[in-house]
């Protein structure tokens, strides 16, 4: 079949929709949606957190189990009210006794119900809480490698989406205890109140379920496939709205529409599969549901002409059917709740068992403030795949209180090399030490209070000025909030607000420029107080006044501390007590402003280039240079 026939043939299936058009955009994440049944392992695991409140389930249970028969003694108290009260000559007595009978199961009835919803209702909450926070606490531990390969959406969809899935699980799993016991009681009511009449009316039961057997395999596929289409049109309209910005700059909109509609059309197509899937089930159960209650009518009704049976059995019989099938369809729709449960839930272990692969060594030590501190690179071989290393045997020494640049191409190893004094990565080979202790030797919490960092693209959260300010050192005042903002030239455009410090921040602090996000970043580090200040291409972005104002700004944050700084811009590190020049994740010159000019090596041949940026530079130049500077 030709596209073109395809698309006349997808036309005439959805009458008013246009076929898809091709269209480049969002890559395709597949993800399982259902799994086994039963996964003994997952079981276990969830039991991990529903055990707490086992008690409540076992609560729940009771009052399904006394719901259930409630639901079962009902249509006997009206048979019973029919044959006894109304047929045999209207007794008022036993009519009597048959409302109070009934007022009495109604009431039970409510009561179990409130209970068994109340008590699941919590539980589930309770358990979903302990879920997330236990999620989000383990995904706050894990190393920056696993976030470097992880997608944020995979784990937004395992926070919110499979978590959910467990949710609709917990709430009705309670519930399918008592459809089973239904089921089973209504089976031997009928059975008990006339066998023959019974086995007549369940004779439509195989009927289901062989029709069942056939249905649920294309109905599986027909919901997965709207599962995913859906995940997927969501992705589309999240990329669309968060690059909004880029597709307007590039004037993108149609095309990026069409990828949308695309989506959405496919959606919709998998979608209106999935609902004749599911409604197609509707008439069957509703026209078996007819024949059972026609057969009970007529024999049931030649039975009482003869006067084998009474009409309150066959008025209960007829109430009984109505709700036979109530709990297979509860119980099918039950079973695809537990399939995506279990695969939810295993994914949601896949998160809780996440090794931690950067953690503190039982006895780390303590960093203070009384450390020296130095830093030292010690023979450091590392690399984010460990078979193509980014730093090869890159040794040198930040002595306490200089500060050092490091300058070299992009992909040289400057920002890794950064990240190792933090203990973001675990080195390959070598020793990165921070006050002469081994990063892997000290506590995480304790480097971190030590090492400040500033990157290129600060982060912001949302929240006020104030806030932000001292987020990594909440017991700073407001005073000390305001003396860091004054000295790194903040405080001005800050004041410039109605709220001042109180201004609220809008995502990621967009309601700012990006060169008074990086000056809150500085008076960030600088209330922080930390020891080692850590600059990654702090002033790349950021035009002249304000790197004239983050100059001045440097001098009084790197005094008395040590510094080091990532700088494309090499006139902004003129000042540094030495320069590390990398290339290629080696280290290929070392010294101040001056002893690299007189040395006439890759930094005298770019700094003259008017300061040009590395990424600028040809690679013939480059070459020229290291050759130069080994001859010398």
């Amino acid at each position: 079949m030709s596209v073109m026939e395809e698309d006349e043939r997808e036309a005439a299936a959805f009458p008013g929709q246009r076929p898809p058009r091709a269209s480049v955009g969002s890559h395709r994440i597949e993800e399982e949606v259902f799994g086994k049944a039963y996964d003994p392992q997952t079981v276990r695991r969830i039991w991990a957190y529903v055990h707490p409140y086992r008690h409540k389930i076992y609560l729940s249970v009771a009052a399904v189990l006394i719901f259930t028969a409630t639901q079962l003694a009902i249509p006997l108290i009206i048979g019973n009210a029919i044959d006894t009260a109304l047929v045999a000559g209207g007794d008022t007595t036993n009519l009597l006794r048959a409302i109070i009978a009934f007022a009495v199961v109604i009431t039970v009835n409510f009561a179990a119900s409130w209970i068994q919803e109340s008590q699941v209702g919590q539980v589930a909450e309770n358990v979903l809480f302990d879920m997330r926070r236990a999620m989000f606490a383990q995904l706050q531990r894990v190393s920056l490698s696993f976030m470097d390969k992880t997608e944020v959406g995979r784990l937004m969809s395992r926070l919110q989406g499979d978590v959910n899935s467990m949710q609709e699980f917990l709430e009705t799993s309670v519930v399918s205890v008592g459809d089973i016991v239904l089921l089973f009681g209504i089976i031997m009511v009928l059975l008990s109140l006339d066998p023959w009449l019974g086995l007549l009316t369940l004779i439509t039961m195989p009927i289901l379920f062989i029709i069942r057997i056939f249905w649920l395999p294309p109905a599986k596929r027909a919901f997965w496939a709207a599962h995913e289409t859906n995940s997927l049109t969501a992705g589309a309209m999240a990329e669309g709205i968060n690059g909004v910005r880029t597709v307007q700059n590039l004037d993108r909109q149609k095309v990026n529409f069409d990828l949308y509609d695309d989506k959405a059309y496919d959606n919709l197509r998998t979608q209106l599969t999935g609902s004749k899937f599911a409604q197609v089930m509707v008439p069957i159960v509703d026209s078996l549901t007819g024949i059972s209650m026609a057969t009970v009518i007529v024999v049931g009704g030649s039975l009482v002409l003869n006067g084998s049976l009474q009409v309150g059995v066959i008025v209960a019989f007829l109430f009984y059917i109505q709700r036979f099938f109530d709990p297979i369809r509860s119980l099918t729709m039950q079973y695809s709740i537990m399939q995506r449960a279990m695969t939810s839930g295993r994914r949601i272990t896949e998160v809780l068992d996440l090794p931690v692969v950067i953690d503190d060594k039982p006895g780390a030590v303590v960093l203070t403030s009384d450390m020296d501190g130095s830093v030292a690179f010690n023979d450091v071989t590392f690399g984010y795949d460990p078979a193509r290393p980014v730093l090869k045997n890159v040794s040198f020494r930040v002595n306490p209180g200089e500060t050092v640049a490091l300058v070299g191409p992009t992909g040289s190893g400057k920002t890794s090399a950064m990240s190792l004094v933090h203990r973001f990565y675990e080195v390959q080979g070598g020793a990165v030490l921070v006050g002469g202790h081994d990063v892997r030797n000290v506590t995480q919490e304790s480097l971190g209070e030590q090492v400040a960092m500033v990157l290129q693209e600060p982060f912001l959260f949302t929240g006020t000025i104030y806030e932000n300010i001292r987020y990594n050192k909440q017991s700073a005042t407001l005073d000390d909030v305001i003396a860091a903002a004054k000295a790194v030239g903040a405080h001005d455009f800050i004041s410039r607000f109605r709220n001042g410090y109180d201004t609220i921040l809008e995502q990621r602090g967009s309601n700012l420029s990006l060169g008074q996000r990086q000056l809150l970043s500085f008076a960030r580090a600088l209330v922080a107080d930390a020891k080692i200040l850590v600059l990654d291409e702090a002033t790349a972005n950021i035009d002249s006044y304000t790197e004239r104002q983050i100059q001045k700004a440097l001098e009084i944050l790197l005094e008395g501390r040590t510094g080091m700084v990532i700088a494309h811009r090499l006139a902004t590190i003129r000042g540094a007590d030495r320069i590390i020049v990398l290339q290629n994740g080696e280290k290929i010159e070392e010294g101040n402003h001056d002893q690299l000019m007189e040395l006439g090596g890759l930094y005298s041949r770019l700094y003259n280039m008017n300061y040009a940026s590395f990424d600028d530079i040809p690679d013939e130049l480059v070459t020229q240079a290291n050759a130069r500077a080994a001859s010398t």
